[in-house]
């Protein structure tokens, strides 16, 4: 199958071309720059020069393909809302391109905060509220259009070596700097997590077999105490580890504030049934443990 991905030199969409390209694919990246256009050509795949915000270079590249996988996305979070309006229009470009093909879509959504207080499952419909809730809609709404489109949400960590900007050494620096590893209250609050690598298979999985419609967590943790992850933090800095009030999680986290005091736990148990997908890699605090991320 030749394969258009977008974000295919990110943290998380570098693992899907190489998950692609190993399972025998060709695949076809979105590349901004010019390192980029060499960083998959020295993987083994072919460059598309352009970016999120070029829908017609967008549709002319999911049109000459066999299927699309979609990690991109702008993570500017001071005009988050910027972000998300170019994403959709992105989804839309894509979709496109491939209605009435029967090829397949695979759209990057989230877990994060899909269900605030309780473990989200792949039937939660994302509500009007949820940052990405109208590129879902825009997704499944393909599936009635003769496009296999589905949604993949992954949860706030998606870890593995090689994270520099992802949610988990945004928590490490925090603490250095403070000079203490922070949880919220009682630090029950839990989050979802996944290894890249696991997270990569599962999307070549639903590219190559999930039904059109269906909503996929990659979540291989479902439940992970931020307390829990507070503590390895403390421990590998060596610095104390420590409660704060819930009003003061903003001020302390920055924009993490709201997952830091917030429950997003997530359960994948309807992916893993209906994609035999079975995460082999290690988890969020092995691989907090395993010190990487202290020198990222």
């Amino acid at each position: 199958m030749r394969v258009f991905v977008t974000g295919a030199t990110g943290f998380v969409g570098a693992a899907v071309v190489r998950d692609l390209l190993d399972a025998g694919h060709q695949v076809v990246g979105l590349a901004r720059s010019d390192s980029s256009a060499a960083a998959l050509a020295a993987a083994g795949a072919e460059a598309h020069r352009g970016s999120l915000e070029d829908l017609a270079g967008l549709r002319a590249a999911a049109s000459a393909a066999d299927g699309v996988v979609h990690t991109a996305f702008v993570h500017d979070f001071t005009d988050f809302a910027a972000a998300v309006r170019t994403d959709l229009r992105a989804v839309e470009a894509l979709g496109e391109a491939l209605v009435g093909s029967g090829r397949p879509l695979v759209v990057t959504s989230g877990t994060t905060l899909l269900t605030p207080g309780r473990v989200s499952t792949e039937d939660d419909a994302a509500g009007p509220d949820f940052p990405r809730g109208r590129a879902e809609e825009a997704t499944l709404g393909l599936a009635g259009r003769g496009v296999r489109a589905v949604v993949l949400r992954l949860p706030p960590s998606v870890h593995g070596a090689g994270d520099t900007r992802g949610f988990l050494p945004r928590l490490v620096g925090i603490a250095r700097d403070r000079g203490f590893s922070a949880y919220v209250a009682d630090g029950a609050t839990r989050w979802a997590a996944v290894h890249r690598l696991d997270a990569a298979r599962l999307f070549r999985l639903a590219l190559e077999g999930a039904p059109a419609g269906s909503r996929l967590h990659g979540v291989a943790d479902e439940a992970v105490p931020f307390r829990a992850i507070a503590e390895v933090i403390g421990r590998q800095l060596d610095v104390p580890v420590t409660s704060i009030a819930a009003g003061q999680a903003d001020e302390h986290f920055g924009f993490l504030g709201a997952l830091a005091g917030n429950d997003t736990a997530a359960t994948s148990a309807q992916t893993r049934t209906l994609l035999d997908w079975q995460p082999t890699h290690p988890t969020l605090l092995d691989d907090l443990d395993a010190g990487h991320y202290l020198t990222s």
